[in-house]
């Protein structure tokens, strides 16, 4: 309620039941702050049965909420670099079960690769070709921007910037389907959490809405003045997009076909991801990181040059955000830059602060950050180019995915629960 009264005249508009939907979330919040033992959620709508790892960040003990006081500085000399994408790595997703990592890269004859996570070994790579081939072989033909996985494992999607969407088996690396549509590049996917339903953006400008099991186009929706640059989604049938150089972040609510749109940014904004179902995170080509609340036009924090500031050409200019992670339902966030570095932060009470935890060196673009289900581990795909061009080029970067293992106090999740299911 205090938030409420801080800020009535950034409020938007609720209906009744979801205004009090959301006072119930910030009591249980409250509860977990002040460290009170609270049972597990109801599983969310579209939800039940299909979630099968008993360790998801959703159903976590009070602690989660404030998993950086648990959280160690990460010692730079353990994080493993896995090495066999020739040109920059553009994106990456975890497993649910945490076991596994896909990546995709520039380069156009190796696009997708899995990789196991305990052992570093490299499982499967999709060849790719050249473009206007591709249902003659099994991969992308252009460079490959965005993927992502369904909560249960089942299906990866993959998105290009020859406007192709391709689903995979994930087990087996086969492709199952292409969805065509979008009027140019794919630059956001993102599965709504325990269903097949996958959500996309495009430099088109627009989001659309596919049904994966059935191999089905469902709906578009339009309102982004500039090219999409990044997508996300949770439980609710929503997603959210940060649209590049309009300046806005725009949550889409599909049932009522309306979108809330959110300002904060003075840069494009180039990625965001979800927190938790009320707030998220963003970041900016102006250097600056936001957190925000769904309820709120303007951030409730932001991070002015975020990674410091680059002389280039005699001026200086901040360090563009490349990448953003969150630690779902947790307070922890991570961002990427070109700056040497990746920055770990906390959010402050109510999520209207954001403190700088570590600095983690790493040389090269950030292009894509993902930590993993229980928060063992932090990885970013690495590349000598920025994933949406080549503005500049870090020769002495290389082209990898880097996993960070994230130390924790001995109330932190046991390393082996990614595999006990």
């Amino acid at each position: 309620r205090r938030r409420q009264d801080t800020a009535e005249e950034e409020e938007i508009d609720e209906t009744p039941q979801e205004k009090k939907l959301r006072l119930a979330k910030l009591y249980l919040e409250e509860l977990r702050q002040l460290g009170e033992s609270w049972s597990a959620p109801a599983p969310r709508k579209g939800s039940p049965g299909t979630q099968p790892s008993p360790h998801s960040p959703d159903q976590g003990s009070p602690g989660h909420i404030l998993l950086s006081l648990q959280v160690q500085p990460p010692d730079p000399t353990s994080i493993r670099v896995l090495r066999g994408h020739q040109l920059p790595v553009t994106c990456l997703v975890i497993s649910p079960d945490d076991r596994f990592i896909f990546s995709a890269s520039k380069d156009g004859s190796l696009i997708k690769c899995k990789w196991e996570v305990e052992s570093g070994k490299r499982l499967c790579v999709v060849p790719g070709g050249k473009k206007g081939t591709e249902e003659q072989h099994m991969g992308h033909a252009s460079q490959v921007f965005c993927m992502a996985i369904s909560s249960d494992g089942k299906y990866l999607a993959t998105g290009d910037r020859n406007k192709l969407i391709m689903i995979w088996d994930a087990a087996t690396c086969k492709r199952l389907h292409i969805f065509t549509g979008h009027r140019d590049a794919v630059s956001g996917l993102s599965f709504r959490k325990g269903t097949h339903q996958l959500y996309s953006a495009s430099h088109d400008r627009s989001v659309k809405v596919w049904n994966v099991a059935e191999n089905a186009y469902m709906e578009t929706l339009f309102g982004h003045q500039d090219v999409i640059a990044g997508l996300d989604s949770l439980s609710r049938d929503c997603c959210v997009t940060a649209g590049g150089r309009d300046g806005t972040v725009r949550l889409w609510k599909i049932p009522e076909e309306s979108q809330l749109v959110f300002y904060g940014h003075q840069g494009s904004i180039d990625c965001i991801q979800l927190i938790n179902e009320e707030h998220m995170v963003s970041g900016a080509d102006d250097g600056s990181v936001a957190l925000w609340g769904l309820t709120k036009k303007k951030p409730l924090a932001l991070a002015q040059r975020a990674h410091g500031m680059r002389e280039a050409k005699g001026l200086e200019e901040p360090y563009w955000i490349s990448a953003v992670a969150a630690l779902r339902n947790s307070d922890l966030v991570a961002t990427g830059s070109h700056s040497g570095n990746v920055k770990l932060w906390k959010c402050g009470e109510g999520f209207r602060k954001l403190e700088p935890l570590w600095d983690i060196p790493l040389v090269g673009f950030v292009n894509s950050l993902k930590f993993s289900a229980t928060g063992d581990f932090l990885v970013a795909g690495v590349g000598q180019e920025h994933r949406l061009g080549r503005w500049w080029r870090l020769k002495e970067a290389k082209n990898s995915i880097c996993i960070i293992p994230l130390k924790q106090a001995a109330t932190g999740p046991s390393p082996e629960a990614p595999n006990s299911s």
